[in-house]
């Protein structure tokens, strides 16, 4: 069966990886290899797989927005392939960027930076992507953080899918094994793949974040399974558990002093209905978790405090003209706070919420030139000893990004990609303030290569 690879998603393995400057050299060198060397093992893992071109799954010719085509690959579980033998499912990646923030960052924008116009190699990142088995298969990715300058385990997805007949309609099932909530979905209006898609790590956003938003990334590890039904309707149910501080060290995430630790397990949730109305492809869900944390690893209390995060989300996407894609994305994140050991340990609130929107949409050329633009906001309740006062953060994003391969009719060998994007993020609201928010306005510069 002809069918391409997801490249925009990419996997770890729950590998153990030595915490070196000597590794991290060893790993920029091999990435930089790969993407030099002519042979046939420099072909990414979609063109490898699949023999085709990256358009055939991402929206822009580069990943991560998923075509539909993309989305039914990854449901499938990363085995769909052109039917040749041989194909070894890896690539690799390098972003590096430039940073400019309103105003100066007193002290530098992180150990080694200045204080403001910034170039960094970002990260340096392998993968394995498709098919393991006849119905199993991963995505997997070990990354070198080139800002911390740390090598760690990066995002995974191990499945298993197969489909039958359910109610006389085509039923696909499936399980997950991965270390991100909503890391394996296949919409991009939620977390791990919402936009943008990538952004600098020499700027701070503001503070206040739900734990469904990025909180529990790569620090937990959990499985579950997930149905849908004749196309129409999509429902999943995993269950997490806390990696502890001694494992997260062989990983390479390397636990943030003071940082809150999980506690139990966290039981995650997604329910979707999507439909195709001729060109155009509509999906409306709701996804979240539940989570306990003792507060800076602190248990004295014998009580954790409890996150209670409900989403609800929605995705169009229009493919109508051969010319163009324009893709809408639509998110709302509720997170009920009750604060059982903080409001004894700091004195906050007994119970404290906050709400997350991001909406945004896109429009492609000729997957080759894509514009793109987000509104975010976010708030919450008022709590001095929590959020210093009231939560807050809102403003605009803006990019276009240009992509000359991943087309049939590219210049570029087929092992090779690059997406150029121009960034632009401007605040109205920071921490709660208005005052000074444009302070914190960034221009991002972004070359990414993926072979």
């Amino acid at each position: 069966m002809n069918t391409i690879l997801p490249d925009a998603p990419r996997v770890v393995a729950a590998v153990s990886v030595p915490r070196t400057i000597s590794a991290a050299i060893g790993l920029l060198v091999m990435c930089v290899t790969i993407l030099v060397s002519p042979n046939a093992g420099a072909v990414p893992s979609f063109a490898r797989q699949t023999g085709l071109p990256c358009m055939q799954c991402h929206v822009g010719a580069f990943g991560p927005q998923l075509t539909q085509y993309g989305r039914e690959f990854k449901l499938n579980g990363y085995v769909w392939t052109d039917g040749h033998d041989g194909h070894l499912p890896v690539a690799a990646m390098v972003q590096g960027s430039f940073t400019h923030t309103g105003t100066d960052q007193p002290g530098g924008a992180a150990p080694g930076f200045g204080p403001n116009n910034n170039p960094a190699l970002d990260q340096v990142s392998l993968f394995y992507g498709g098919i393991i088995t006849d119905h199993a298969g991963a995505f997997a990715q070990v990354t070198y953080d080139g800002v911390a300058r740390q090598l760690h385990w990066d995002n995974l997805d191990l499945r298993y899918a197969t489909s039958i007949q359910g109610v006389g309609k085509p039923l696909l099932i499936g399980v997950t094994v991965n270390n991100n909530p909503t890391v394996q979905d296949v919409w991009n209006s939620t977390p791990a793949w919402g936009f943008p898609f990538a952004a600098s790590r020499l700027v701070s956003g503001p503070a206040p974040a739900t734990l469904i938003d990025g909180g529990l990334a790569q620090n937990v590890l959990g499985a579950g399974a997930y149905a849908r039904w004749s196309k129409l309707i999509y429902a999943e149910f995993d269950i997490y558990k806390g990696l502890g501080p001694d494992v997260r060290n062989v990983l390479g995430i390397v636990p943030v002093t003071g940082a809150n630790a999980i506690e139990g397990t966290v039981p995650y949730w997604r329910v979707a209905l999507e439909h195709n109305f001729g060109s155009h492809y509509l999906e409306l869900g709701t996804f979240g978790l539940q989570g306990s944390e003792f507060p800076a690893g602190d248990n004295s209390t014998r009580r954790a405090d409890q996150f209670t995060d409900v989403a609800l989300d929605a995705t169009w996407l229009y493919s109508g003209d051969p010319d163009y894609t324009i893709t809408g994305y639509l998110t709302y994140i509720h997170e009920a706070q009750r604060l059982r050991a903080s409001s004894i340990l700091s004195g906050t609130n007994a119970a404290d919420f906050l709400d997350t929107f991001r909406t945004n949409g896109s429009l492609s050329w000729h997957n080759t030139v894509t514009l793109s633009s987000q509104y975010f906001q976010t708030g919450g309740s008022a709590d001095t000893a929590l959020f210093g006062g009231r939560p807050g953060g809102a403003g605009w994003i803006g990019e276009i990004a240009y992509v000359p391969g991943g087309k049939e009719d590219s210049v570029f060998p087929n092992w090779l990609n690059l997406r150029l994007s121009l960034q632009y993020t401007a605040y109205t609201d920071f921490n709660g303030s208005r005052l000074h928010a444009s302070d914190n306005n960034t221009l991002f510069l972004l070359l990414w290569i993926a072979a």
